[in-house]
């Protein structure tokens, strides 16, 4: 072979090499994002699975993988930094983290944008049946798993019990919902508290094998100033029947789990994102994976949101005819 056309040949190799490799021409390189969740057993896990394996299939040229997470807090650190691209946060955690008013933490979290509610969060605070505890303020002294360290039903338990003047005085566990399910039913623990859209597994495993009781939680929040002290939160009631054994109302206290993003993930993946996920055929799906996914409407798709839109999302909804708030609008 001549030397010239040894040339030609290397050439034209390196030539397709570079084609192959070129995101702009030829084979498109696939976007490689992180979606962070949460524990084994809530209900953020079964969200982040769905969407994840929903956007990487229907999606050209995305790739989402699923991270498990401590929740709520742990997943607006990651988004905030970059080591998630979605993640799922409560409106009182996204506000609280904007303004730099998280427990023990005053770093200001405003890289991460609101991009849909998913669903309202309620608390439940369960204790066996014959443990003798009727009321909340009968936790003093007892031990009380209240989710994993970072998590979003860590803080949310943290700003009840405060709130009520009882934080101090339990004795406080920091372990996942599964865990705790398993403990109370081993009397390791009293109570445990769980803070996910119902029905719950962990509440259902707990049932399953134990006579279970949820105390009320709304006298006590009210008497203690706690919606004042916390205006995201609401009044939510999980119906009789919801879980076996429990055949009253049970008046709680609710957040709402906002799906995020990174400033830094592109309008265009974003609004993809949710023009997928927010079809018809798409909430279908997730209702199918989770009833919690039920609650998800295109006419609510900024309910319960307090921070700013990413500018994806603040595009599809004012295609949907929805009208933003002052604090959705990213300034």
């Amino acid at each position: 072979m001549s030397r010239l056309k040894s040339i030609l040949l290397s050439a034209g190799c390196l030539a397709f090499v570079a084609l192959l490799a070129s995101p702009g021409d030829g084979l498109a390189a696939k976007s490689r994002l992180a979606f962070s969740g949460g524990p084994d057993g809530g209900t953020f896990q079964y969200f982040s699975n769905a969407i994840s394996s929903r956007l990487s299939k229907n999606i050209p040229d995305v790739e989402v993988s699923n991270m498990a997470s401590a929740g709520s807090v742990e997943n607006l650190r990651r988004v905030n930094s970059g080591d998630a691209d979605f993640g799922i946060v409560y409106a009182g955690d996204l506000f609280l983290g904007a303004n730099g008013k998280l427990t023990n933490d005053t770093k200001k979290y405003t890289n991460v944008h609101s991009l849909a509610y998913l669903y309202g969060a309620p608390a439940h605070l369960v204790v066996l049946e014959d443990s003798g505890i009727k009321a909340v303020k009968e936790l003093e002294g007892k031990r009380v798993a209240v989710g994993a360290a970072g998590s979003g039903a860590a803080a949310s338990a943290q700003r009840y019990f405060t709130s009520l003047g009882l934080w101090d005085k339990m004795n406080v566990e920091y372990i996942g919902y599964s865990e705790a399910a398993s403990s109370l039913g081993d009397k390791k623990i009293d109570a445990m508290w769980v803070f996910a859209g119902f029905p719950n597994s962990s509440i259902i495993q707990a049932a399953a094998s134990n006579k279970i009781k949820l105390l009320s939680l709304v006298e006590a929040a009210k008497a203690a100033g706690f919606f004042q002290e916390n205006p995201y939160y609401t009044e939510v009631t999980i119906p009789a029947g919801t879980y076996s054994g429990v055949d009253y109302d049970v008046q709680s206290v609710q957040d709402s789990a906002i799906w995020v993003a990174g400033k830094h993930v592109k309008e265009g993946v974003a609004y993809a994102a949710l023009k997928d996920i927010f079809s018809d055929e798409g909430l279908a799906y997730m209702a199918s994976v989770t009833k919690a996914a039920r609650s998800m409407k295109v006419k609510d798709g900024n309910y319960g949101i307090v921070t700013p839109l990413h500018k994806g999302a603040a595009k599809f909804w004012k295609e949907k005819g929805l009208t933003l708030t002052s604090s959705q609008e990213l300034k």
